[in-house]
């Protein structure tokens, strides 16, 4: 009899009730071997740290690294228009009708992007008081504007003829002669996006 009650005794203060263990205690394992409540992974955890490293406390430091990480950012945008990287192109300039579009104006001698230099030019000269030079600068200055003219219309025509060729789609030629012009009132050297072929050069499709 006393054996048959130490056993029972031993075997109930082995088996405890979960229910009534104290708050804050670990139990034992459930099935399967895991704990009670989720454990973060290592990446959820050390993206938390970084966090809390990324983000000062103080006001004054938030606001500093704010506008550290939008330099950085805006130059990061800088570089990458520079480079002609899609993804930071202004929407004017995405898509590969308007690349096209640039290589077949960067391929060329315009004379529209020299308009600038022959207008300071004119300028100048009519500071001279002379009736006979005004004159004269007067009327190379309608004839070079004609040549422009001239010019511009003859690329415009060619490029209108390459790209039906290159896209079918009308809605993706559209507003590409208006573009184009634009381009070629640019000098060379300070168009955004930065020519990507040599003069002479073909257009990249």
């Amino acid at each position: 009899m006393l054996g048959f009650k130490k056993k029972d005794s031993a075997s109930g203060a082995s088996s405890t009730d979960p229910a009534k263990a104290p708050p804050g205690s670990t139990t034992g394992a459930g099935p399967g071997g895991t704990k009670g409540h989720a454990t973060p992974s290592r990446r959820e955890a050390e993206d938390a740290r970084k966090n809390q490293l990324k983000i000062p406390k103080d006001p004054k430091a938030a606001k500093k690294a704010a506008r550290q990480r939008d330099q950085e950012e805006r130059s990061r945008a800088r570089q990458g228009m520079k480079n002609g990287e899609e993804r930071y192109l202004p929407a004017r300039d995405r898509g590969p009708a308007r690349a096209f579009v640039r290589d077949f104006v960067d391929g060329r001698i315009t004379l529209a992007e020299f308009f600038i230099f022959i207008a300071i030019a004119v300028l100048a000269l009519g500071f001279i008081k002379n009736q006979f030079i005004q004159s004269w600068v007067s009327i190379g200055f309608f004839a070079v504007t004609a040549l422009i003219v001239v010019d511009t219309v003859v690329l415009l025509v060619q490029l209108s003829l390459r790209a039906k060729k290159e896209f079918a789609e009308a809605t993706d030629r559209k507003g590409l002669l208006l573009y184009a012009t634009l381009r070629t009132l640019q000098l060379r050297r300070l168009r955004l996006p930065p020519p990507r072929v040599r003069r002479g050069g073909a257009p990249k499709v």
